[in-house]
């Protein structure tokens, strides 16, 4: 919020707030969030430390502001970055050019456990391979942000990010009145839209589309309903699918019906048990013969994994040079390979100064956080890193910027991250914003909800108002008008109506089922 002794301007009617706003009427607000979370069921489970699984995230009522011309400069590097994935994926499972002009190892894709054989010679609807991607990025001064990590399997928060924009909506309607910020409540109708330009070729008519989960005992099976109810498309587990003739067909109470684009939240493994796991319960048996054979499309495709794994992260900068004649926009964090014997030598000299991360690891697992851990802890990574130096990457620990955070001794300081999410079908599309995750403990930059981080509403603002143009706070929501044309965006709704219960769900299709 603060840069050289002064408020930055994106913040100068918030710092106001702040000022004029006692703790006791943030506290009560806090209180009023996480009821209203814990009423409409946004939740996340952790099923690794006991007891109930199911918790809220923790909301922070301060949101954290961007201007207009910063988020431009991060939207363009945002695209030209999934346009280089992009192309990566279809070059490592088509003609191999980047390998061949000896720009990657060869061996570090297609000796990755990320890297699927059944996908080579193949190309996905539209050529698209991640439809949604996640990017997360951390800012380390006014101008710089880094790309901290690519999300291009089953990225997910966007729900969190929804839910948290309407939250600031019911409880601080004074507040979005003093500021122009960009609606982001238009998300699911963008992916809906994006999922209909991948539908194949073979599809006839609107497309049919599905959003595929592995059930309600997932992590983020609130946010599959979640999606599933925003775009009006049914939610499926891998039961409720079926193959015939290499065709998918969704079971429901009116008969089968075709399906055409599935939206699948099912990691690649578990997908079809003919062309995966043979064990695997979740998946739909001959899936993947369809998919090849042009009758349906996946998103994400299977077998994007191999260009958000860690160890391939470093090379993301040199795809961008490679396939687009571009110069990366956004810059990567200096990263070091374990598997290198320099760079094996460097971490294990300097792990009291770096971040060590598992290469195919997420969620905040297997990192030590070497300025923070232990002499015993940081042994204990060495002898792990000397084993098996191909699991482990390095990073320096940034200067990672903070933002104003409610804590218990008041509004603190303290570290976050932030994750837009790209939709890549015809076109590429972004909502101005995303969801900031935030260290809630102090001095710590860890921000995963799987470790006790939060979130926070994540404000783009647009230019003043022009003339001519006014927004004001009523009943039916947001209302932002410009001559004779309006916009609102609908606030979240007190009577919002309770999720199914888990293992209550209907067949598909039933019209006797409702909510998220």
């Amino acid at each position: 919020m603060h840069a050289d002794g002064g408020i930055r301007s994106p913040y100068t009617e918030m710092a106001q707030f702040l000022e004029a706003t006692g703790q006791g009427v943030l506290e009560q607000k806090r209180r009023e969030a996480e009821l209203l979370f814990r009423r409409i069921g946004v939740t996340f489970a952790v099923y690794t430390e006991g007891g109930d699984p199911e918790r809220l995230i923790p909301f922070d009522v301060i949101p954290r502001i961007l201007s207009r011309e910063e988020w431009e400069r991060l939207s363009q590097g945002l695209e030209q970055r999934v346009r280089a994935l992009n192309a990566f994926l279809a070059d490592v499972y088509g003609p191999q050019d980047i390998i061949k002009a000896g720009r990657i190892p060869a061996e570090l894709v297609l000796q990755n456990e990320g890297y699927l054989p059944q996908m080579v010679g193949f190309t996905p609807p539209g050529g698209v391979y991640t439809v949604i991607s996640g990017i997360d990025l951390v800012r380390t001064g006014p101008d710089q942000f880094y790309v901290l990590e690519d999300n291009c399997r089953t990225p997910s928060g966007v729900s969190y990010m929804l839910e948290n924009r309407e939250a600031m909506f019911r409880l601080f309607p004074d507040v979005f009145t003093r500021h122009r910020v960009a609606p982001v409540s238009h998300y699911p109708e963008e992916l809906l839209e994006t999922l209909k330009s991948i539908a194949p070729a073979a599809c006839q008519g609107e497309p049919r589309i599905v959003v595929l989960t592995p059930g309600p005992y997932n992590s983020a099976y609130y946010e599959h309903s979640f999606l599933a109810d925003e775009m009006g498309v049914e939610l499926v587990e891998g039961a409720d699918l079926f193959v015939r003739d290499k065709v998918v067909y969704m079971r429901t109470t009116a008969g089968p019906q075709r399906v055409d684009v599935i939206y699948r939240r099912i990691d690649d493994d578990y997908l079809d048990p003919e062309a995966f796991r043979p064990d695997s319960a979740l998946g739909v048996a001959g899936l993947m013969a369809a998919y090849k054979a042009g009758n349906v499309a996946l998103a994400n495709a299977p077998g994007a994994g191999i260009a958000d794994d860690k160890a391939v992260y470093p090379f993301v900068p040199e795809m961008v040079r490679f396939y687009l004649k571009e110069e990366p926009i956004l810059q990567n964090v200096p990263t070091f390979m374990c598997e290198r014997e320099a760079d094996r030598d460097h971490v294990l000299a300097n792990l009291d100064k770096l971040v060590v991360k598992l290469a195919r690891g997420s969620g905040g697992y297997g990192m030590l956080v070497g300025p923070h851990a232990t002499e015993t802890e940081r042994a204990e990574f060495a002898a792990r890193i000397r084993a098996r130096p191909g699991d482990y990457i390095a990073q320096p620990t940034l200067a990672l910027s903070t933002v104003p955070t409610l804590c218990d001794g008041g509004v603190a300081p303290r570290h976050v991250d932030l994750r837009p999410f790209i939709l890549f079908g015809r076109s590429v599309r972004m909502v101005p914003g995303g969801l900031t995750r935030v260290a809630l403990r102090e001095g710590s930059l860890v921000v995963n909800s799987s470790q006790g981080g939060g979130t926070k509403d994540t404000w783009v603002l647009d230019d003043p108002l022009a003339p001519g143009q006014s927004q004001s706070m009523g009943p039916q929501g947001m209302t932002q008008s410009m001559g004779g044309m309006s916009q609102t965006m609908p606030p979240m709704s007190p009577m919002a109506p309770m999720p199914p219960l888990p293992g209550r769900r209907g067949p598909a299709n039933d019209p006797g089922q409702g909510g998220r």
